[in-house]
């Protein structure tokens, strides 16, 4: 890469981005910061827009780069929030970090950057790439604790041909580090977590206002009515947490989870143990899978796999139809696996690709009237 080369990079008011700024300004680039407002901040949650502009607005001054704005509020709804929404009133649990990925910050992101003359953008996404016989491929980050490939599986080789990944071969205590020596204010900033550009927030109290909540029935596999939900929507399989759920006559004291959704009944099932064996499958079917390489390695392979951020891997062996859609079946069971998630596959350090979870061989309760 030339030392010349302009470089956008998504500025989004934190740590990892400040710092994925100054590497790139300190290698010589012409960096440019572009901050993106994805969403109109209503101050309900913990991350203000307003604030981590200041930040981005502060930290571009201190390292001597110019920033840009954009709205991209619109595209953000076209593009992932109506997915999102529709995904959960069909009683599925999308997974809006990847869709925003795809959609907007190497989309519309990339899109800005390249009106304003960039060769190629940068964020603070730990993740790596780089090219092997003329492929380029989406890595692990070294910090296996921070690595946000999972979100960027779907991702191809023109917009991996134009990323930089600045900090995939740093730990997440080495940035920090960085910001603080170099005087940043994001240096201790506290992380973002949450939805996607959406920030952090009572998640029933938001959903509620685009999907209002309908109270329905809480039953255990075999049909025992033993509680009410406030609507179906509002949960994810293997959830522990909000189901208020007390002493139950004739039942153990121990934990309840979800394990089953009745959308059309607006039916919530839940059992007890955390491996309850209504939680378990060994395979699961999706939809068409994207492939990083453009392409899968062949029609039937070994790899691993992780249906949720931060699983260790699993190893499985793939199938892909005609159709492009996947089988997926596992060496050992797995707990919890969502359909609206995505499975992810990974050759070693090396991400395949992935697609959306469409089903699972997980048992299913039987709904009586």
């Amino acid at each position: 890469m030339s030392p010349a080369t302009r470089i956008v990079v998504g500025v989004s008011g934190g740590v990892d981005s400040s710092v994925a700024a100054l590497l790139l300004r300190d290698a010589g680039h012409a960096v440019t910061g572009l901050f993106m407002q994805n969403w109109a901040d209503d101050g309900a949650g913990e991350c203000r827009a307003e604030d981590d502009r200041r930040d981005a607005v502060a930290v571009c001054g201190a390292l001597g780069i110019p920033i840009r704005f954009r709205d991209f509020s619109k595209e953000y709804w076209d593009g992932v929030f109506r997915h999102f929404l529709a995904e959960y009133a069909a009683g599925r649990t999308p997974n809006p970090d990847v869709l925003c990925n795809r959609e907007i910050k190497f989309k519309h992101f990339l899109d800005a950057a390249r009106e304003l003359g960039a060769e190629a953008i940068a964020t603070g996404h730990y993740a790596r790439v780089d090219a092997q016989g003329g492929t380029f491929r989406l890595l692990r980050a070294v910090d296996r604790s921070k690595d946000q490939s999972y979100f960027l599986h779907q991702l191809g080789q023109a917009q991996l041909a134009a990323t930089r990944f600045p900090l995939g071969e740093l730990r997440k205590q080495e940035v920090r580090a960085i910001a603080a020596a170099h005087g940043l204010r994001t240096a201790g900033k506290k992380d973002s977590t949450g939805i996607c550009f959406i920030g952090e927030r009572d998640f029933r109290r938001f959903l509620a206002q685009y999907l209002p909540a309908r109270e329905g029935e809480m039953r255990t596999p075999d049909g025992v009515r033993i509680g009410t939900h406030p609507g179906v929507f509002y949960f994810t399989l293997g959830q522990r947490e909000g189901l208020n759920i007390g002493g139950v006559r004739g039942r153990p004291q121990a934990p309840w989870f979800v394990v089953a959704k009745d959308v059309a009944r607006n039916l919530l099932y839940v059992d007890q143990g955390h491996d309850s064996q209504w939680l378990l499958s060994h395979a699961l079917r999706s939809e068409p899978a994207h492939w990083v390489a453009g392409a899968p390695p062949a029609t039937r392979f070994s790899c691993t796999a992780q249906t949720r951020y931060r699983q260790p891997d699993q190893p499985c062996v793939v199938e892909v139809h005609d159709d492009g859609s996947l089988s997926v079946r596992f060496e050992r069971p797995q707990r919890a696996v969502t359909p609206g998630q995505s499975v992810v596959l990974y050759d070693g350090e090396a991400c395949l690709g992935g697609a959306v979870i469409a089903a699972t061989d997980a048992p299913v309760p039987e709904s009586k009237p």
